[in-house]
């Protein structure tokens, strides 16, 4: 049996809640967690936390423990950018002529 199917309805299920990592990149909350902060939703969410809008400015996944090791991806990625901006270091791009 091909594992394909299996992942697909995975991908499916997060696409369809939403990732935390996502989330929290627009969640404009003021003292809110930039590091990790998809993770730490997560956490927070599986923890039972209840006020996750007004700790992180976004609302948590339905299924946060399958959207945990994806977050905790994205959010390494993003490491470098969140250092930067908990540091205070504008990153602008502009193009163009």
């Amino acid at each position: 049996m091909s594992r394909a199917p299996l992942a697909l309805l995975l991908v499916a299920l997060l696409l369809s809640s939403g990732c935390a990592s996502v989330r929290t990149l627009d969640a404009a909350q003021a003292g809110a967690p930039v590091i990790y902060s998809g993770t730490r939703l997560d956490w927070y969410s599986l923890q039972g936390g209840s006020y996750p809008l007004q700790r992180f400015g976004a609302q948590a996944p339905k299924y946060a423990a399958l959207d945990l090791p994806f977050s905790v991806l994205l959010d390494t990625l993003l490491l470098p950018w969140a250092l930067a901006t908990e540091l205070g270091v504008g990153l602008t791009v502009q193009g163009g002529l």
